[in-house]
């Protein structure tokens, strides 16, 4: 699946892959993670995806997102938008689809390989874009969970899908970890509370 030889970017859907993690019932350990894509290519870049909600969301992610900036993760970031609806309900909105999507048609210049961490069938289309450009794309999420947490259309896409449960081994924090907020390895994701 992977090729020493590889350029490799990693785009990771924070969201996303906290809630496909929690579901799997288990904590990402960030160095870990980086350690393990290391390890199967040359690593370019890993992105971390997440919007962010108000003063005291920001808060509690603030120390995850202030970790991976200066452990070896390019984080980009962008305040969720609040507004009312038709119907006059108050509906937020936080996508950060469109960034990844134009950061992985720019990385697509110079990697060879593109590693999307996300199951969001919006992102069908890109992976067909990066294909067309040559370039090889695999994806991770999880079909253990009852409804899957990726898309059909998305896994069948996609060069190859990595199920996230067969890399928590890998990249999963020890118990002793998770339940301290901080240290070497980064603050503990359930922070995250996306």
């Amino acid at each position: 699946m992977f090729d020493q030889r590889e350029k490799i970017v990693l785009l990771i859907d924070g969201a996303n892959l906290f809630a496909a993690a929690k579901a799997l019932g288990f904590d990402i350990d960030y160095r870990k993670l980086l350690e393990a894509f290391r390890k199967r290519a040359y690593l370019l870049r890993a992105n971390y995806y997440c919007a962010l909600m108000g003063d005291q969301e920001a808060a509690t992610i603030r120390p995850l997102i202030d970790w991976l900036d200066y452990n070896g993760y390019q984080v980009v970031t962008k305040p969720v938008r609040e507004f009312t609806d038709s119907l006059g309900r108050r509906k937020v909105k936080g996508n950060m689809d469109v960034e990844l999507a134009i950061d992985a048609l720019e990385m697509s210049k110079t990697a060879d390989h593109l590693v999307i961490f996300s199951g969001d069938g919006n992102f069908t289309s890109l992976v067909v874009a990066l294909q067309r450009n040559g370039r090889k794309v695999s994806v991770v999420s999880t079909m253990a969970t009852r409804p899957p947490m990726i898309s059909n259309a998305l896994r069948r896409e996609a060069d190859h899908f990595i199920e996230l449960g067969r890399l928590q081994g890998e990249i999963s924090r020890a118990l002793s970890q998770s339940a301290s907020n901080g240290g070497e390895n980064g603050p503990a994701v359930s922070a995250l509370g996306a």
